[in-house]
C-alpha cells in the first residue's frame, strides 16, 4: 500500500545518527553465564562496527530488579545517551517496571527498543508517556547471534533513515482475513502482553493494529490467551491484526493449527483484517516496528506501512 500520509506525535524520538551513544540495559532478565556474556559482546561489536558508541548499564548482571530499573532511569536522564536497547528478554520485566521514573521518561524521550518480555516495557512506556517505542532485535539474542542482512537493513531503514515507509518482507506472507485498516500499532509477545492486563499499563486498543508473536506456544494456551483478549474487549476495539513468527508452532509442530488459524477461529464473529508475516518474532529476522505509531494494513495485498516520520 502506498501512502503519503504521516502521523505526528509529540513524543516521537529522534532518529539515530552514527556517532551517537547507545545504552544497553536489562529490562527483564539479567545477563548470566559465559555464553550470554560472549553473545552480548558480539552484539555490542555489531553496533560499534556500524559507527555507534555503546555503554552497558552498570547493573546488567544484577539479580535485583531495582538496580536494573536504575540503569534505565539513568540512561533516560543522561543527555549523552541517544537510544536505549534491551540486552535480552526473559521473564521478569514486570518486576523492573514498578521502579521506573515515568517523569524522567516523559521529559527525556529517546529510542527504546527490545522484544519478547520487553513487550511489557514497550507497551507500558507508550501507555504512560505517549513515547513511541520500538519492537526490534535485542543486543544479545539477535544482534549477538549472527544477525541477517534483513536485520541490518531494517535497523538502518527504521532507526537511522526514519521509521516511515513500507515494511519489507523477510519471507512469505499470507492473507488470513482480507481487508484494509489503519491504526496505532500495539502488542508484541502474546504471553508477555497479557502481563499488563488489569494494571495501569494496559494499553487502549481502540482502533489499534494488534501485532502478536511467541516463542513457545501450543493450541490450548493460544486459545486461552485469545479468550482473555476477547474478555478484555480487545477484539471489540482493534481494527486489524498482524501475526509474526511463532517458533514452537511453526518449527516444532508445523502440521498443527497455527496462531493465525486460531486467531481466525476465535474471532469468527469479527471482520477486522489479519495478515500473517515472518518479519518479527523469535528465531527469525526482525524488522523494527514502532509501538504507538500509525500503521496502514492491507491484508489483501499482504502489505503494511509505517506512518511515523
Amino acid at each position: 500500500m502506498e501512502s503519503n500520509k504521516t502521523v505526528k506525535y509529540s513524543l516521537l524520538p529522534k532518529r539515530l545518527t552514527p556517532g551517537d551513544k547507545i545504552g544497553i540495559v536489562c529490562p527483564s532478565n539479567e545477563i548470566s553465564g559465559q555464553k550470554q556474556k560472549e553473545e552480548l559482546h558480539r552484539g555490542i561489536k555489531f553496533f560499534e562496527d556500524i559507527g555507534f558508541e555503546v555503554e552497558t548499564g552498570k547493573s546488567i548482571y544484577s539479580t535485583n530488579p531495582y538496580d536494573r530499573a536504575d540503569d534505565i532511569n539513568e540512561f533516560f536522564l543522561r543527555h549523552d545517551i541517544s537510544a536505549i536497547f534491551s540486552a535480552q528478554g526473559g521473564d521478569t520485566a514486570e518486576r523492573v517496571l514498578e521502579f521506573i521514573d515515568w517523569s524522567t521518561v516523559t521529559k527525556n524521550p529517546k529510542i527504546f527498543m527490545g522484544l519478547s518480555d520487553v513487550t511489557v516495557f514497550l507497551n507500558a512506556i507508550f501507555t504512560k508517556t505517549s513515547l513511541i517505542t520500538f519492537h526490534g532485535g535485542d543486543v544479545r539474542y539477535h544482534f549477538g547471534r549472527n544477525p541477517t542482512g534483513y536485520d541490518k537493513s531494517e535497523f538502518t531503514s527504521r532507526l537511522i533513515n526514519g521509521c516511515s515507509g513500507n515494511i519489507n518482507p523477510s519471507g512469505d506472507r499470507k492473507t488470513i482475513r482480507g481487508g484494509t485498516s489503519c491504526g496505532k500499532l500495539l502488542g508484541g509477545n502474546l504471553r508477555c502482553l497479557l502481563k499488563l492486563a488489569n494494571t495501569p499499563f494496559w494499553p487502549d486498543f481502540t482502533g489499534a493494529i494488534l501485532m502478536l508473536e511467541a516463542l513457545t506456544m501450543d493450541e490450548l494456551r493460544c486459545t486461552e490467551y485469545f479468550k482473555i483478549l476477547r474478555q478484555k474487549g480487545v477484539f471489540d476495539k482493534i481494527s486489524g491484526a498482524i501475526v509474526g513468527f511463532v517458533y514452537s508452532m511453526e518449527i516444532e509442530n508445523p502440521s498443527a493449527s497455527q496462531m493465525e488459524d486460531i486467531l481466525l477461529r476465535e474471532t469468527g464473529d469479527y471482520d477486522f483484517p489479519i495478515l500473517k508475516v515472518r518479519d518479527f518474532g523469535h528465531g527469525c529476522p526482525n524488522t523494527v516496528l514502532p509501538i504507538g505509531a500509525g500503521i496502514e494494513l492491507d491484508a489483501d495485498n499482504k502489505t503494511y506501512y509505517c506512518l511515523c516520520s
